[in-house]
């Protein structure tokens, strides 16, 4: 007789006869007022909460800063001099001062985004609902645009990202919709669904693992129940510890396209 669970969206057990992976579900929230806005659920709660938290954290490191910097002004510290010299300077060169408050503030929100997914009691990474990485990412495709017509003009910016010397002219012909299809309309999704993808899977596989320890630990007490249960155990332990590492490369990453997309209206694409 086969027994099953059923894993609702909170990760609770909902029945002891029923079980299915978790999946979409995952992704479902009512609103966390009844009878308030229908916008107000969960994901948008956590994302308040990830606000105040980088504001709590960046105002204790940098409101009195002192010459020799001790706790959160050295995280604080050492999380600035990461973005202003692996993600900054390396793409916007002597620009990157001036936009370093945009680009910290960039990073410390994915990174924080994500982490949640590992917060106990939270438990979802905010990055895994795909309206909150399109907003940073059309935000930063906005910059984009705006830096490049306002420095190049419409005529140059766009000259200068079909201009390939050497490139025969009959062949503009095919290289030219491309090119402005790659920076006008390509960039911009795999800006998103980069890290959306990666935390939304991310979300699935460590649930998957996790409702697996639980039920086979708790539902089926017998040797091969209580072996399946602790591989999931371990399985959701080494998933979680990867997810913290793709978590913080999502962010990098994150930022270091949004710092290329800066330079590319800057100082033109090519």
């Amino acid at each position: 007789m086969r027994t099953t669970i059923l894993i609702t969206s909170d990760g609770l057990f909902a029945s002891p006869d029923q079980w299915h992976a978790p999946g979409l579900d995952l992704f479902q929230f009512s609103p966390i007022i009844s009878g308030g806005p229908a916008w107000f659920t969960k994901p948008v709660l956590i994302a308040l909460l990830s606000s105040v938290v980088i504001m709590a954290v960046c105002w204790a490191a940098f409101a009195k800063p002192k010459l020799v910097p001790r706790g959160w002004q050295s995280i604080g510290e050492y999380a600035y001099m990461f973005v202003r010299d692996q993600i900054a300077r390396p793409t916007l060169g002597k620009d990157a001062d001036r936009w370093m408050g945009l680009l910290l503030t960039i990073f410390l929100t994915v990174l924080v985004w994500n982490l949640m997914g590992i917060i106990p009691l939270i438990q979802f990474p905010v990055a895994a609902h795909i309206a909150f990485p399109i907003v940073l990412a059309v935000s930063v495709y906005g910059i984009k645009v705006y830096l490049g017509v306002r420095h190049h003009g419409v005529r140059g910016y766009l000259k200068g990202i079909v201009h390939l010397p050497g490139l025969p002219g009959w062949a503009y012909g095919l290289y030219a919709p491309l090119i402005l299809a790659e920076v006008f309309i390509n960039s911009l999704f795999t800006h998103f669904l980069r890290l959306f993808a990666n935390m939304f899977a991310g979300h699935i596989i460590v649930a998957f693992f996790s409702s697996v320890g639980f039920w086979f630990l708790f539902e089926q007490l017998t040797p091969l129940g209580v072996g399946l249960g602790i591989l999931g155990v371990v399985m959701t332990i080494l998933m979680t510890a990867l997810e913290m590492l793709i978590q913080f490369l999502q962010a990098f990453l994150f930022a270091v396209l949004a710092s290329m997309f800066i330079a590319g209206g800057l100082h033109g694409e090519h």
